[in-house]
């Protein structure tokens, strides 16, 4: 797995397809406690259409290589390492694709500096005041302490107990890889600096900042794809048709039985909806 040096610290990567793509690059960001193999299904399927992806494994708790002790791991902060990670690769017109939390992360990147992305595709995410939705509010509150983390996380080393509604299980369709979901409890479970890293982030977390994102949406001027799972109790279709009306160009695509992972579910299907997006919309 390679990695890239950034201000920030190390940070390793996956890529999938044709080093001489003449396709715009893919950047696939992920959310809390998982890593980019979240999108490994997907990307891929693009692979296999000529599209070279990029997936970093951001500080978010199944990361496998603690950051910096003096990164900011803000949103904000996070946000600005994705941007860093572009300006290394040298990566340019990107579509940036995010999902849950990393969609939010996403929205504080365009909001920040949206030169080096040529297209915005979401996935069920967060957005304006959900940020978390309910209840993942009670998972923000114990994850600010790094010890309280630890002791939350315990129940995750149980397969029965990852896989439920409590853990991965509520925000799939599918039946899990336990092996998946095992990698991406780890992390935190055994790594200290890890667990810094991750209630660095989760403190720094306020509705307030996102919404204020969600207020200059429609500043971005590129294209936007909402590829949402209309079965998802926790990023509803609704959240989606807020985020089509605050963008100037964005449409939805549903995905009828889709939940939170949708990548994970539906890995071809959301590779080939970003392939024609990126195709028709450059």
């Amino acid at each position: 797995m390679p990695t890239v040096e950034l201000p920030q610290g190390q940070v390793h990567y996956r890529v999938a397809g044709p080093a001489d793509s003449t396709a715009p690059p893919v950047v696939f960001i992920h959310g809390l406690l998982v890593n980019s193999e979240l999108w490994s299904g997907a990307a891929w399927a693009l692979a296999g259409q000529g599209v070279r992806s990029y997936a970093p494994d951001l500080p978010l708790g199944s990361h496998p290589t603690a950051l910096a002790d003096d990164a900011d791991l803000s949103p904000r902060g996070v946000a600005r390492l994705i941007l860093d990670f572009l300006e290394a690769l040298d990566l340019t017109d990107v579509t940036l694709v995010g999902n849950d939390t990393g969609g939010a992360l996403c929205q504080f990147v365009i909001d920040t500096d949206s030169s080096r992305i040529g297209r915005l595709v979401l996935t069920n995410c967060d957005a304006f005041e959900k940020f978390p939705p309910p209840p993942f509010g009670l998972i923000m509150a114990i994850g600010r302490r790094p010890g309280r983390l630890k002791f939350a996380m315990q129940g995750v080393r149980a397969k029965a107990i990852r896989h439920s509604v409590l853990g991965y299980g509520g925000l799939v369709a599918k039946p899990l890889d336990p092996e998946l979901t095992a990698r991406w409890a780890k992390p935190v479970l055994t790594d200290k600096a890890v667990r810094r890293d991750t209630s660095r982030f989760v403190r720094a977390v306020r509705p307030p900042d996102l919404v204020e994102v969600g207020g200059r949406l429609g500043e971005f001027d590129k294209p936007v794809l909402l590829l949402w799972g209309a079965a998802d109790r926790f990023f509803t279709f609704a959240l989606a048709e807020r985020l089509r009306d605050a963008f100037a160009d964005a449409r939805i695509v549903p995905i009828e039985d889709g939940r939170t992972f949708v990548p994970l579910d539906f890995p071809d299907r959301v590779a080939d909806e970003i392939a024609a997006f990126a195709a028709t919309r450059r």
